[in-house]
């Protein structure tokens, strides 16, 4: 029985542990509220959508599935950045880098590359999967996708290169940043349905963003045989602005991390 009493004290203790460790950083607890909250959310506009369209839903795969390739397509350029960067903290081979003559620009343009050349090798074959499986060519949408692509690529790449600073001046505290930060956005980027489904106030935050301007681009090529260069434009200029915040926050980050002695204890 005493055996019992103190294996059930040491269980206790553990919990108690990670508890302590759960309730004692914010950014845990709103991950774990994050994920679920995000798909019902999303689900829900989707849902509410379908509802009232249902003479959209025999045109809806094709929609569905050059929506999911795309988002991916932004979402993986945007994490191959991150991952680019986190293997150099897990590595602790941050401070080795930046002593040499490397600069911040520098190092961040090679990983916003890497990001691109991340998605290309898995992004290609999966597009010609959809066409193998689902007798569905993305291809089909002609230069219009090259224009769809490279405006997420260039989205992705402002996101991922903003959460590289955010980890480098917080540490790998925020390292769930990579995988979580894209999806924020899910919700209000339009994706799978239209800007319009979204309430007043949402909206306004859709088109702050350049992938609702992209997706209700696709949308309108797909469905109606439109190509709305005017929406293409208008996700080009928000890009530039947005990849220049992006970089202005990671030199900031670097600034603030290297002034703090930061960079040579990453990985700790």
């Amino acid at each position: 029985m005493q055996d019992i009493s103190c294996s059930l004290q040491r269980i206790f203790a553990m919990l108690r542990r990670h508890w302590y460790l759960l309730s004692g950083s914010w950014t845990r607890i709103v991950e774990l509220i994050y994920w679920p909250a995000v798909q019902m959310i999303m689900w829900g506009f989707l849902t509410q959508f379908l509802a009232s369209k249902t003479s959209y839903v025999a045109q809806a795969f094709g929609v569905f599935l050059a929506g999911m390739m795309l988002w991916d397509s932004m979402f993986r350029v945007q994490l191959g950045v991150a991952i680019s960067f986190l293997e150099e903290m897990w590595s602790r081979n941050l401070g080795n880098l930046f002593v040499s003559p490397l600069r911040p620009g520098e190092f961040a343009t090679s990983v916003l590359l890497m990001g691109l050349l991340r998605t290309l090798v898995g992004m290609v074959p999966v597009s010609f999967m959809a066409w193998w499986f689902f007798d569905f060519s993305v291809y089909a949408m002609g230069l219009a996708l090259a224009g769809f692509f490279f405006s997420l690529i260039m989205f992705g790449w402002a996101i991922g290169i903003s959460v590289c600073g955010l980890i480098m001046r917080h540490g790998l505290g925020a390292e769930s940043a990579a995988w979580g930060a894209m999806f924020l956005i899910l919700p209000v980027a339009a994706v799978y349905y239209p800007v319009t489904v979204l309430p007043g106030w949402l909206q306004v935050v859709a088109w702050s963003l350049p992938p609702a301007y992209v997706f209700e681009g696709m949308r309108a090529l797909l469905v109606d045989g439109i190509l709305r260069t005017d929406l293409l434009i208008g996700a080009f200029a928000l890009n530039v602005l947005y990849l220049a915040l992006g970089f202005w926050a990671f030199l900031a980050f670097f600034e603030s991390a290297r002034r703090r002695g930061q960079l040579l204890g990453q990985g700790e």
